[in-house]
């Protein structure tokens, strides 16, 4: 018995981890589609058609609606006994590579947006300590050598307001990497021994300059405790709002300081960039496959006809071959 199937626009990706074959865990599975999650080569997933697929597309014909795996647990399984003798033949005619905007409602926000207007009132940059605390982002790098192993009290100044702190926060994440010697060395071992958390190399042990910044405004935090009170410029956790041992998020940063709070992303192009040796930049994007789909059932004539029946029966128009697209029922023989 062969069933024939055209389809248009199957789109060849899938955006969940996990796998049909398993039940779904109680918070269902995991969107993997978003811009940062695509940043991960195994998140942009690739599928054909399978005999899943396949076992999937008859049940759906003969009216189960039920997911494979819980069909197969089932004691009335229809093709239980002949999926052994079921094979199939995709015969894909067109493929097209599309940017499609898919709709991501899991509350994900925007790791640099922010909402509503912003608090420059906010205790935190009006405080008698505000300029001696935030001033750390200020001193260069020799400075801020000074500041952590001597000790020395910071004179220069900056705006203080979120933005301002924002920016000079972006301008410091962008200086690059130096080797760990002499002053540097001895600077980051100072902070080592400070805090736990503070992990300052990269993977070629090469010293980064943000953890030094950051954890500069924990050390004085601790500094300026013993003559101001610091409740306001602490979380309930005790921590710097957005702000960790290592690096910062923008995001969370300005989560206090505006009145709307994080933006919402409510969905982002499926694209998933990344640099081939000898290519450049390469653009993944959303595959879909037009077509022909050969099922062949070797089946005796009997069983054939009972199925055939029960096709018709259940009337079918339509239906998705995999991820969305349009598959219907173009011819079913018997031979």
């Amino acid at each position: 018995m062969r069933i024939i199937i055209d389809y248009e626009a199957s789109w060849r990706n899938s955006f969940l981890d996990g796998s049909n074959d398993e039940a779904l865990p109680k918070k269902g599975r995991n969107y993997v589609a978003s811009m940062t999650e695509l940043k991960k080569p195994e998140n942009y997933i690739q599928r054909t058609v399978s005999k899943n697929t396949v076992l999937g597309i008859l049940s759906r014909l003969i009216g189960d609606q039920r997911k494979l795996y819980q069909a197969r647990q089932s004691e009335h399984f229809y093709f239980s006994d002949i999926e052994n003798v079921i094979s199939f033949e995709d015969k894909p005619k067109v493929i097209n590579s599309e940017i499609a905007y898919l709709r991501n409602m899991k509350g994900s926000t925007d790791q640099n947006s922010f909402t509503g207007m912003i608090k420059v009132n906010d205790p935190i940059f009006q405080s008698d300590y505000s300029q001696e605390f935030w001033s750390v982002l200020a001193l260069d790098l020799d400075e801020l050598c000074d500041f952590i192993i001597d000790g020395i009290p910071v004179k220069d100044s900056i705006n203080l307001d979120p933005i301002s702190i924002m920016n000079r926060l972006e301008i410091i994440s962008k200086i690059k990497p130096v080797e760990p010697e002499g002053r540097i060395r001895e600077t980051s071992d100072t902070l080592a021994l400070l805090f736990e958390k503070y992990n300052p190399l990269n993977k070629k042990e090469q010293q980064l300059i943000l953890p030094m910044y950051c954890s500069a405004l924990y050390l004085q935090l601790q500094r300026l405790e013993e003559h101001y009170d610091m409740s306001s410029a602490k979380t309930k956790a005790g921590g710097i709002s957005g702000i960790s041992n290592n690096g910062f998020t923008p995001k969370d940063f300005m989560k206090t300081y505006v009145t709307g709070g994080k933006k919402l992303i409510y969905g982002n192009p499926f694209i998933r960039e990344e640099y081939v040796k000898g290519e450049g930049k390469i653009k993944h994007t959303l595959t879909k496959a037009s077509g022909q789909l050969e099922i062949i059932l070797d089946i005796d004539v009997e069983k054939a006809k009972e199925l055939k029946q029960m096709i018709d029966n259940a009337g079918v128009s339509s239906f998705y071959l995999g991820k969305k697209g349009l598959a219907y029922v173009s011819d079913i023989r018997r031979h």
